[in-house]
C-alpha cells in the first residue's frame, strides 16, 4: 500500500500530514519543556516520595495527553490496553523490544508508578533532567549505582520500565540483550514481565529522521508476553528473556 492511500486513511492531504505530524512533535516538547520548568520549582519543595509520585503521574499523564491528539488527528494510533492490568501492580519490572523512538511514551502512558533508566547527560541537563529527578527516574551513571538505585525503587514498590536490546532495534528479530535487569530482578527480587511493542510502521525506528513522513497512519499496539521470575543464575534468566521476545516479535519495517 503506498504512502499516498495511507495518508487518504488519515484524512490528511499529504504536505498538511507532515505539518501534523511535526506540529505534534513540537506540541510534545513545548509540553515536556513546561512540565520541567514546573518541576524545577517542585523538586525542592517536596518530600521525596511526594515528588515521586507526582513526578511520575505528571509524566505519565502528560504522555497520555499526547496520545489522546495524536489518535484524534488520525495520524499516530495507539493501543496499549494490555498494559493496564499491570498499572497498580507493585515490585515489578517490565522489559520490551524498541523499534521506536516512541516506545518509552507508550508504556509510561499507562504505567504511572514506573521509572525509566534516563542518560546521566540527560538528567543533569537544566530543561530536560528536572522532570526526571523529581520523578526520582533511575540514572546510568554507573552500572552500579543504576543497579543500586533501581533496587531500591523496586523494593519500595515501583515498576522498572525497560528496553534490553540497550538500543532501538536494528536487526531481526532483536538486538542481544544486555544483562542488567536480570541482576536487578535477582537483587531486588522481583518478577520480569515480557511486553511486545508492534508496529506496522518504520517512524523513529533507528536512522529515521524526525523530519521525514512515514506511510500513514502510523500504528503502534502492545501485547503482554510470559513473566518470568528470578533466580540464582541471572545469564540464564537473560537467555530465556531473549529467546521469548525473539520467538514472540513482529518485525518492524526498517528504514
Amino acid at each position: 500500500m503506498t504512502t499516498e492511500r495511507l495518508v487518504g486513511r488519515s484524512h490528511w492531504p499529504q504536505p498538511l500530514a507532515w505539518a501534523m505530524l511535526q506540529l505534534l512533535l513540537l506540541g510534545l516538547g513545548l509540553m515536556s519543556l513546561v512540565w520541567n520548568l514546573i518541576a524545577l520549582v517542585l523538586h525542592p519543595l517536596l518530600a521525596r516520595d511526594t515528588g515521586l509520585r507526582i513526578g511520575r503521574a505528571g509524566i505519565s499523564r502528560g504522555y497520555r495527553l499526547f496520545w489522546i491528539v495524536a489518535r484524534a488527528s488520525g495520524l499516530l494510533q495507539m493501543d496499549a490496553r494490555a498494559l493496564r492490568p499491570l498499572a497498580d501492580e507493585r515490585g515489578l519490572i517490565i522489559v520490551a523490544n524498541h523499534p521506536s523512538l516512541l516506545d518509552a511514551l507508550m508504556l509510561v502512558a499507562e504505567l504511572p508508578r514506573s521509572a525509566c533508566v534516563m542518560k546521566a547527560s540527560l538528567a543533569r541537563n537544566p530543561f530536560l533532567g528536572p522532570g526526571a529527578r523529581l520523578a526520582r527516574y533511575v540514572r546510568n551513571d554507573s552500572p552500579r549505582r543504576m543497579v543500586r538505585e533501581a533496587v531500591d525503587d523496586l523494593r519500595a514498590g515501583g515498576q522498572l520500565v525497560l528496553f534490553p536490546e540497550g538500543t532501538r532495534t536494528t536487526r531481526n528479530p532483536i538486538n542481544p540483550l544486555q544483562l542488567g535487569f536480570a541482576a536487578i530482578a535477582r537483587r531486588a527480587g522481583v518478577p520480569v514481565q515480557v511486553v511486545f511493542i508492534d508496529t506496522t510502521s518504520p517512524y523513529l525506528a533507528k536512522g529515521w529522521p524526525l523530519w521525514r513522513l512515514p506511510p500513514l497512519p502510523i500504528e503502534f499496539s502492545v501485547r503482554l508476553g510470559r513473566r518470568f521470575e528470578p533466580g540464582a543464575d541471572f545469564q540464564h534468566l537473560v537467555q530465556e528473556v531473549e529467546r521469548h521476545l525473539a520467538a514472540g516479535v513482529r518485525p518492524a519495517p526498517r528504514p
